[in-house]
Formats: C-alpha cells, sequence, structure tokens
C-alpha cells in the first residue's frame, strides 16, 4: 500500500501534482468560507435576529447569483481544453464572451432587488425578521455584478492551470470584507451602525475590488500576444451558443443545489428563529469543510478539461481519482472533529444555550454526509470538466425537488414535525447526489466528450504539459 502511495504522489497528476494546482484555489475558496464565517460570527455578536435572517437571505441572494456565476465560470473548462489543443488564439474570445454574459446576468438580478419585500413576506418569516432579510437581499442584488464577473475572469486563469492569481485576489478581497464587516455592522470611528446592511454593503465593495484587480492582471500586452486577450471582443453568435450549451447547465446545476438548501432553509425558517439560527450555525460551519472542496474540485475540472483537450483521457481519470483520495482525506478528521469536538466552532456565535444544544446535534447529520458531499463535489466536478454538465443538472433537479424540498415542506408545514425529521431528507439528498455522480464518473462516457469545436492537435511528448506545477 505504501509503495502505491509513494508512485501516485510523484506521478504526473498524482497526489503531489493537483495538490500544486489546488492549494491555491482550495485558500480562494477557503478564504471565501472564512469570510463567510467570519461575517454570520460578527452579526451573531450584534444580535440572533440579525444571524437567523443574514443565512436566508444571503442563500437566496447566492442561489439567484449561482446561476450566472456557474454559467461564466465555464469559461475556464472552454480555456482549459483550448489550451490542452494549443488553440491559445481562442482564449479571449472565451473571456469577452464571459465578461457579457456578466453584466446581462447582473443585470438581471439588478431587477429583483424591488420585489425583495413581497418575496420575504411571502416566505412567512416573522416580521421583524422579514424587514432585516429584505433589506440584505436588496443589497446583495445591486452588487451582483462583483461576484459574478469575478468568476469569469477568474476562469482566464484557473484554465491555464494558473491558479496562484485566483488565491491572492480572493485573499485581499476578503480581507477588505472582513475590515468592513466589522466597521459597518458595529459602527467604529466615522463609521455609521449598519447592523446588517453594513455586512451587506461591505460584501459589495470587496465584490468590486476583485473586478478591479483582475483586470489589471488579466488585461496586459503579454495576455493579448498569446491569448488576444483585447482584440477578440467581437460578439461571436456560433460560439455564444456554444457556451451557453455547456455553461448554462452547468449554471443551472449551482443554482438548483443551492436553490434547494435555500428552499430547506426557507422553511425550516417556519419552525422558528431559534431552529432557523441553530441551522445557520450548523451549515455556516458545515462551509468550513465544503468551501476547500470546491476549490479541488476546480482544479479537478480544469485538469480533466487539459487533458479531454489534449486527447489523454486515460490521464483525465487518474488526475479526478488522485483528487478525490486527497478529498476525502481531508473530510475524514473533519468528520471527527464535528461529532467529538463540536463546541470549538459553535463558541465563536455566542449562541444561546438552547441554540448551541441544537446546533451540536446538527452536526452530527453534517458528519453523516460529508464523505459523500465531497464524492459529489469532486465526481461532478471531474465529469464537468469533460462537457457532462446536461446530467449533473438534471439529476441535481431531480433530486433537490423529490428528496429535499418536496419531503421537507410535507414535513414541516402538514406534519408538523421537529427540525431533525428535515435535517434527515437534507442528508439523504447529499448521499443521493455522492453516489450517483460517482456511478457516472466510473460508467466513463465523459471520457468520449469535448466542448471545443476545433480537432485537438495531440502534443509531442516533448511539448510541456500546460498543467505542469507553477514554480
Amino acid at each position: 500500500m505504501f509503495s502505491s502511495i509513494k508512485t501516485r504522489w510523484k506521478a504526473e497528476f498524482g497526489y503531489r501534482h493537483i495538490l500544486v494546482i489546488a492549494i491555491p484555489l482550495i485558500l480562494s475558496t477557503g478564504s471565501w468560507s472564512i469570510q463567510q464565517f467570519v461575517d454570520r460570527m460578527f452579526l451573531s455578536w450584534y444580535s440572533e435576529e440579525a444571524l437567523a435572517s443574514a443565512m436566508p437571505a444571503g442563500i437566496l441572494n447566492f442561489s439567484l447569483i449561482c446561476l450566472f456565476i456557474g454559467t461564466v465560470s465555464y469559461a475556464g473548462t472552454f480555456v482549459s481544453q483550448y489550451v490542452g489543443a494549443k488553440e491559445d488564439g481562442r482564449v479571449g474570445t472565451v473571456l469577452w464572451h464571459g465578461i457579457y454574459l456578466s453584466i446581462i446576468g447582473a443585470l438581471l438580478l439588478m431587477l429583483v432587488a424591488p420585489f425583495s419585500t413581497q418575496i420575504f413576506k411571502m416566505i412567512g418569516h416573522p416580521e421583524n425578521l422579514q424587514i432585516m432579510e429584505s433589506t440584505y437581499f436588496r443589497i446583495l442584488c445591486f452588487g451582483g455584478l462583483g461576484p459574478i464577473l469575478s468568476s469569469a475572469f477568474a476562469g482566464f486563469f484557473t484554465g491555464q492551470g494558473h491558479n496562484w492569481p485566483v488565491m491572492w485576489v480572493n485573499v485581499f478581497t476578503t480581507t477588505v470584507n472582513l475590515i468592513l464587516d466589522y466597521l459597518l455592522i458595529f459602527g467604529v470611528g466615522i463609521f455609521p451602525e449598519m447592523g446588517i446592511a453594513g455586512a451587506a454593503i461591505a460584501t459589495i465593495i470587496a465584490g468590486f475590488s476583485s473586478i478591479l484587480l483582475y483586470s489589471i492582471l488579466i488585461f496586459r500586452q503579454k495576455n493579448e500576444l498569446r491569448f488576444k486577450v483585447f482584440s477578440s471582443w467581437a460578439w461571436d453568435f456560433t460560439f455564444m451558443k456554444r457556451f451557453l450549451k455547456y455553461g448554462l447547465p452547468n449554471g443551472g446545476h449551482f443554482f438548483l443545489e443551492i436553490m434547494g438548501f435555500t428552499g430547506f432553509i426557507l422553511i425550516l425558517g417556519r419552525i422558528g428563529q431559534m431552529e432557523l439560527a441553530a441551522t445557520n450555525i450548523a451549515i455556516n460551519i458545515n462551509s468550513l469543510a465544503f468551501m476547500p472542496m470546491l476549490g479541488l474540485g476546480i482544479a479537478l475540472s480544469m485538469s480533466v478539461g487539459q487533458n479531454i483537450g489534449a486527447e489523454k483521457p486515460e490521464v483525465a481519470e487518474y488526475a479526478a481519482q488522485s483528487g478525490v483520495q486527497l478529498g476525502l482525506l481531508y473530510m475524514i478528521p473533519c468528520t471527527f472533529f464535528y461529532v467529538f469536538l463540536p463546541h470549538i466552532f459553535i463558541a465563536p456565535f455566542n449562541a444561546e444555550a438552547e441554540t448551541a444544544r441544537v446546533a451540536v446535534i446538527l452536526l452530527r447529520f453534517v458528519a453523516v454526509y460529508a464523505l459523500f458531499d465531497t464524492l459529489s463535489i469532486l465526481y461532478s466536478s471531474a465529469v464537468k470538466g469533460a462537457g457532462d454538465t446536461h446530467f449533473v443538472m438534471r439529476v441535481t433537479t431531480v433530486l433537490s425537488i423529490f428528496v429535499l424540498i418536496i419531503p421537507t415542506f410535507i414535513a414541516v408545514d402538514i406534519a408538523g414535525t421537529d427540525l431533525y425529521t428535515p435535517w434527515t431528507f437534507c442528508a439523504l439528498f447529499i448521499i443521493g447526489m455522492g453516489l450517483i455522480f460517482m456511478a457516472r464518473f466510473r460508467g466513463g462516457k465523459w471520457k468520449e466528450m469535448s466542448v471545443i469545436e476545433t480537432p485537438v492537435i495531440i502534443p509531442s511528448q516533448t511539448q510541456a504539459n500546460p498543467l505542469t506545477p507553477e514554480a
């Protein structure tokens, strides 16, 4: 066994190779989870009402944004396959169409903002929570361009396997967000005390600082010479159709998965404020493990994409399996801490005794499904890197509706059950996705797929691998 581990550690697209590619992305998505964790922690210090309001409003906003983020972030897969096929001149076209889709998405999101009051009144949470939820949601909707366009820009780097710029941009914007969070939530010095509105404004400012940094890094003369980042601005209807053909199902997958959780949380809010606050705490703690897996998933998607572009499906499979094994190795100790040391994570929220007691129980549910969540994220990322986005979207649609949302609605609104029955459905939903996506990957159909329209060119043995770890 040790010999096998040693061999895979040293091999191309083995453990070390994948870690070098993935670490900056893991740190990037990890910084986002830290940002969300600290943001919710500050709001819990401010008031339990603010904490209870932030999660439903924030995740509803995020679920809408995810449709556009998932679509434009698929630019990274196009870039990876074009780079793998030695078609670097097509990357600029991918970049600009990601920009156009980002602007369209941000404008559509702004159209939802004026209806925030009606949305949360319809959901039926207590009136004091409705006011805060509406405020938080409305402000975030007006700042949607930041996270959407940043995702398109990030794909320019991740598709090439150059992931450190993405990490540093995310670390910078997370720092900006956390500093502004504290200043605007509590009102420090010249800054007014704005509570939950201050948290939303801090998020928007950080998002636009991300756009600025990416623009400086991307729009350079050296990138024009290789990737045509200035001269490929013209609208290409044929390419946009191809982008939407694969990118929109990817966005649909993110949207439906997050919307499933959004519906889950909104329905749970009808049980009571304490139950909603405990759920918010458990999900935010879970994000500390969940978000780094997204970073590893991006790395696998790009590794698969470049090897599919270079007509090396067996190498793509090897890379994906290396990443999955690393992900499971990370998640196993996380589940141990959730079960045996939950108070370490719960203590910073300063929750009331009953809320903390319930959150401890909910973390046991998280521990049950955490390994399957890893399988779901990583195997779905791998097959999407080849272009298998429609299958992933269909599975997410069916499971979200029939395993998560409908059973939760029946349990809460009709049967009047306690909090733990809906959480059981949540665990079944994630376990189901993990098993199905693992089976899809092992079936191998994705090996015959490709998203690029041009014939691939098989590189010679002497050419450098475009995903060779950076120095």
